[in-house]
């Protein structure tokens, strides 16, 4: 139970977000660098404290609620969005956060987490993607890489592993992002895009599990390698990699493709990134980059951002028609009305 002690938002700082009571992740967890970053951007949101909300489902991730000193909720297994959802529309004036994994979002909760994307809820999604079910210690999820060995799945994992990315945006989501836990400042950029952002929100958060899964975006980290697998993206600016030295281009023909083409410095041939673009298929295509496309290099920070009503908006709207045409309701009203029933002995209309 969160007790709120501070609620002047103007005065509130990163101690007044961190719940008492230690905080039971294992040792070099990537979920520490995700909870210090969202206690670290909430004060400079300029929202009071009693304003937060944070669900989850169940998972590693999932204890998030517990180590927020904000009210939260942990669910149960793939239900926070389901649960996030009731909690907005009942209280529009909260800034809801759900926080789950790739196996409690992906796969438990994959139907729920794609209806609330599709009807753009407004609710910051902040998915930790570890490439494996952690918490019950080493099961292969729904972004485990194709031939992963694990414990149920001792011959390799057969399964095509899902692009968090490609399947937000193909819900139709308005607000689309990935970072790394092992960047906290990109991370809470990202963060506070997220928040500014009025509808669904979804972060992919990319994390090591050094339990289970030690090294599954190994490449992104590596000082050998980082340079060339990591390509951070900014608004109006040219898709560009490895120290500007190599870009992205669209290769004309009847199916769009990228490929990568060394940068001389006088042409302007490269991808210029626009989040805003109504139409989805360019952020679809560098989504699937490093991740479905291993050759090229991994895009992080905001793919797709564009306005559209949001869900809970449309219905606080109609809500405000209905009683101005109709008044306000009783509940007694719709519960004895004349398409109600009481069962017994014989089925009666109440009329």
């Amino acid at each position: 139970m969160a007790t709120i002690t501070n609620t002047d938002p103007s005065t509130l700082t990163k101690k007044d977000f961190v719940a008492e009571g230690d905080v039971k992740w294992c040792p070099g967890c990537g979920d520490y660098s995700i909870l210090s970053s969202v206690q670290t951007v909430l004060p400079t949101l300029g929202i009071p404290k009693e304003k937060f909300a944070f669900i989850s489902g169940i998972g590693c991730s999932s204890r998030f609620p517990y180590y927020m000193d904000t009210y939260g909720f942990h669910t149960i297994h793939g239900r926070a969005l389901t649960v996030a959802s009731g909690v907005k529309m009942s209280n529009p004036d909260l800034s809801v956060w759900v926080v789950t994994g790739d196996g409690d979002g992906l796969s438990i909760g994959g139907n729920h987490t794609m209806h609330a994307i599709r009807r753009n809820m407004d609710l910051k999604i902040l998915l930790f993607n570890n490439r494996i079910y952690g918490l019950t210690k080493g099961q292969y999820s729904p972004t485990s890489e194709q031939g992963k060995v694990t414990k149920t799945s001792l011959m390799g994992s057969i399964d095509r592993p899902l692009n968090p990315v490609s399947f937000a945006i193909a819900s139709g989501a308005t607000f689309v992002a990935r970072t790394a836990a092992h960047n906290p400042k990109h991370l809470q950029e990202t963060l506070r895009a997220a928040a500014a952002h009025k509808g669904t929100a979804f972060v992919e958060i990319l994390q090591n599990c050094n339990i289970f899964n030690d090294g599954a975006f190994a490449k992104y980290l590596n000082k050998e390698t980082k340079e060339v697998e990591n390509l951070f993206l900014e608004d109006g600016k040219p898709l560009l990699f490895d120290k500007d030295s190599r870009g992205i281009v669209l290769e004309s023909g009847s199916h769009p493709k990228l490929t990568i083409e060394a940068n001389d410095g006088k042409t302007n041939k490269f991808i210029t990134h626009d989040p805003k673009a109504e139409d989805a298929t360019m952020a679809y295509l560098i989504g699937r980059l490093g991740i479905d496309e291993p050759s090229m290099p991994t895009v992080m920070g905001v793919i797709r951002s564009v306005n559209h009503s949001s869900y809970d908006a449309a219905i606080a709207e109609q809500e405000a028609a209905s009683i101005a045409k109709k008044g306000e309701g009783k509940l007694e009203s719709l519960l004895f009305n004349s398409s109600t029933w009481t069962v017994g002995d014989e089925v009666t209309a109440n009329k």
